[in-house]
């Protein structure tokens, strides 16, 4: 299964997801401070990385904009409680490979994570 990483300015919030995805096999690494996940990220290589848009001293695509920095392979996935056209332009045309309205249920987590990861397991066969 994937180390994941995930980044939201609310503590529950990525609890929860760590919790939803770990059942599915998952080792998720849960963050509420932007400098903590990108150090993690240095010496833990992760495959997707779940980052909410707004935080709390960056913006989940400053920080998109990091981790691709760190490691070009990484799959992102970006949550924002606020959805607009224009973060959700900017998100995908930076490299996030799904975007998703928080609060996010459970099964729409599971299956984008699993769309993602299917993709990522895909692109590396060939």
């Amino acid at each position: 299964m994937a180390d994941i990483l995930v980044l939201d300015d609310v503590l529950d919030a990525a609890v929860l997801m760590r919790k939803i995805l770990a059942k599915k096999g998952h080792q998720v690494f849960e963050f509420t401070e932007e400098e903590e996940a990108i150090g993690f990220a240095r010496e833990h290589p992760v495959d997707l990385a779940i980052l909410d848009i707004k935080l709390k001293k960056m913006s989940g695509i400053e920080v998109l904009a990091e981790l691709k920095k760190i490691d070009e392979k990484i799959s992102f996935m970006m949550l924002t409680g606020y959805p607009t056209l224009e973060t959700a332009k900017e998100a995908l045309e930076l490299g996030a490979e799904e975007y998703a309205v928080k609060p996010i249920d459970k099964v729409e987590l599971e299956e984008k994570v699993a769309s993602i990861l299917a993709r990522r397991a895909k692109a590396h066969q060939s």
